[in-house]
């Protein structure tokens, strides 16, 4: 889908930050956003831009993370011919293109210490020195910069340079994780959902099922509002009957029966609470405790595998039946047994 600069919430605390970043874009000042993953920090960047009086010049992405060490000076400053081995030509470097405009320097925390300190100079002087050169260049250039790190803590551990904290911070806005933004996941999800029915041509988006919808409040978000995106275009390109509710969210798409065993499987951290989902596991095994009716505990431990199983193989009674070893006419005896086929 095409990139869209859009904000798409009603919480008090996302009102406040994009308000904050309205106010902070016209004013010619660095500005650090600061928030989780899938927040929308790239987002809160571009309004920077798009609201600032640099709005018609150039707006340079720079994705810090992505450069080796031993080139970020090469592409944040440039370089001049057999600066260092392969470097052929002269090349203007990420602050000359956006000379007159803002440059956007993603997952600021990642960068190492030696080009800290020449962006500290940049910053502070407006001038930037091609590698292999001794002639500075002027240039006009906004900082935005963004982290998902708490960067004090790096400059009280001599991890990040303090006094290039202190030339970046004119404005910090920070944005909450959307587990903090009360009432956004199911605005949120209508409009990835009726976005992704238009993309797969349905007729009419039918919305969420109440099961889909406990899910979605239930889960802890880790990955913000991109992993909300991904998990509502799964369900909706899974969904089997685009005139029923969607009811059925998987929020990992790893999960399967047969997936590869790691030798080491990294411990993960366990949810408070259990999620309601299509991914949930096999039903547990019944209490060991007394049982007062054997036949009423028998169906009712049935009627958890037959749910769970249904669920994880998207309501697909065919499918279903092969992974309980059952033919088709036993499940569909077994699911009307228990109310399940509707």
């Amino acid at each position: 889908m095409e990139r869209e600069t859009q904000f798409i919430g009603q919480s008090a605390a996302f009102q406040d930050a994009v308000e904050r970043a309205s106010l902070a874009a016209s004013l010619d000042r660095p500005v650090l956003v600061i928030g989780e993953r899938g927040t929308g920090k790239e987002l809160i960047a571009e309004r920077l831009h798009r609201l600032s009086t640099r709005w018609d010049r150039p707006y340079v992405i720079m994705n810090c993370a992505a450069m080796p060490e031993t080139l970020i000076e090469s592409e944040l400053f440039g370089h001049e011919a057999g600066a260092f081995t392969g470097a052929t030509r002269t090349r203007a470097g990420r602050f000359e293109e956006a000379d007159g405009g803002t440059l956007f320097l993603d997952e600021l925390a990642t960068m190492s210490m030696g080009a800290q300190e020449r962006l500290l100079r940049a910053v502070e002087y407006g001038e930037v020195t091609r590698v292999g050169s001794s002639r500075p260049i002027r240039v006009d250039v906004r900082i935005v910069a963004a982290t998902n790190e708490h960067l004090p803590a790096l400059a009280e551990e001599n991890r990040f340079r303090a006094d290039l904290l202190d030339r970046l911070s004119f404005e910090v806005i920070t944005l909450p994780p959307l587990r903090a933004r009360e009432g956004d996941i199911e605005v949120l999800a209508e409009y990835f959902g009726q976005r992704m029915a238009a993309v797969l041509g349905w007729d009419e988006w039918p919305g969420f099922g109440p099961r889909a919808l406990a899910a979605m409040e239930g889960h802890d978000w880790p990955g913000n509002v991109r992993e909300l995106r991904n998990v509502i275009e799964r369900a909706i390109y899974r969904w089997a009957d685009p005139e029923k509710p969607v009811d059925a969210l998987s929020f990992d798409p790893f999960a399967s029966p047969w997936q590869p065993v790691s030798r080491k499987v990294p411990a993960r951290a366990e949810a408070s609470a259990p999620v309601p989902s299509s991914d949930t596991a096999p039903a547990p095994a019944p209490s060991s405790g007394p049982v007062s009716d054997l036949r009423a505990a028998v169906d009712a431990y049935e009627k958890q595998i037959l749910s769970d199983t249904m669920a994880r193989c998207r309501f697909n009674q065919k499918v279903a039946a092969e992974a309980l070893g059952l033919s088709y006419d036993q499940i569909r005896h077994a699911l009307k047994k228990h109310g399940l086929n509707q």
